[in-house]
């Protein structure tokens, strides 16, 4: 197999529902390039290990299957999370980028990876490129469009990735140029942690192409937290962000607007 110029992170936990049409939306990519699929299994009560196995046995040369221990797993506030996971597929990418798609999301275009990948490649001064999702609503079995992420042009940097995140999981792909610090284990956000690592001081491209699906479903857990716990650990992500990495004037000056939001929000709630 030559050598990825792509690397696609699959974490998965309890996701049997799921799985399949995640690993089969990834294995119908047209492309004139070569990609891996790190898929890391998270030791799964419910069959997705069993699932994963097959897979993999079926595509030795695509898939690299990794089974994870629930003895690794990371606490964070006390809650468990796939971090670990997460952060071990990550260091097992040998591609020049790296794309993610979670267990339960899945794409929908074949030609997906190749229309990123060939933006990125003719224009070195982005370090992200997103594209439009559509959302996948559990409760009432539609899909929809995307409601949850704010409207932003199709050029941002860092100083707009610091008002919040507006990238979903399953649509960003980036440049695998970037060291994972030691903080990263305690931030929350982890999606949007990495965006920030990995956006630097290049520019982040938005495609209007809707080419995935982002599934909102009930299993979810970080939907299953209260409105406090996710506003406190989002200030957190926050937190940390600033005070561990260097940014110019006017991304800090946005993430230190966003941290005193937060912490109005939460004193809001504790009346």
């Amino acid at each position: 197999m030559p050598s990825p110029l792509v690397s696609v992170v699959v974490s998965t936990y309890n996701h049997h529902k799921y799985i399949v049409d995640c690993l089969e939306s990834i294995l119908m990519q047209e492309t004139a390039f070569s990609f891996e699929v790190i898929l890391g299994e998270d030791e799964s009560s419910d069959g997705t290990r069993e699932i994963c196995k097959r897979y993999a046995e079926k595509y030795p040369d695509r898939i690299k299957l990794f089974l994870r221990s629930r003895k690794n797993v990371i606490y964070i506030n006390g809650s468990p999370t796939g971090r670990y996971n997460f952060l071990e597929n990550l260091k097992a990418c040998k591609g020049k980028y790296i794309a993610l798609c979670e267990g339960d999301d899945y794409w929908t275009d074949p030609l997906k990876l190749q229309k990123q990948v060939g933006f990125m490649e003719g224009n070195p001064e982005y370090n992200i490129c997103f594209h439009e999702v559509q959302i996948y609503n559990q409760q009432i079995n539609t899909l929809e469009e995307d409601t949850i992420t704010r409207n932003i042009s199709d050029i941002t940097d860092c100083v707009d990735l610091a008002r919040g995140n507006y990238i979903h999981t399953p649509s960003v792909i980036f440049r695998n140029t970037f060291d994972i610090p030691d903080w990263f284990v305690q931030s929350p956000l982890g999606d949007w942690t990495i965006y920030m690592l990995a956006a630097k001081d290049r520019k982040i491209y938005k495609m209007q192409d809707i080419m995935a699906v982002y599934r909102q479903h009930n299993d979810s857990i970080w939907s299953k937290k209260s409105k406090e716990h996710r506003i406190a650990n989002t200030l957190k992500s926050f937190c940390l962000v600033n005070e561990n990495l260097s940014f110019p004037k006017e991304t800090s000056t946005a993430l230190k607007e966003k941290i005193k939001f937060y912490k109005k929000q939460l004193l809001s709630l504790s009346k």
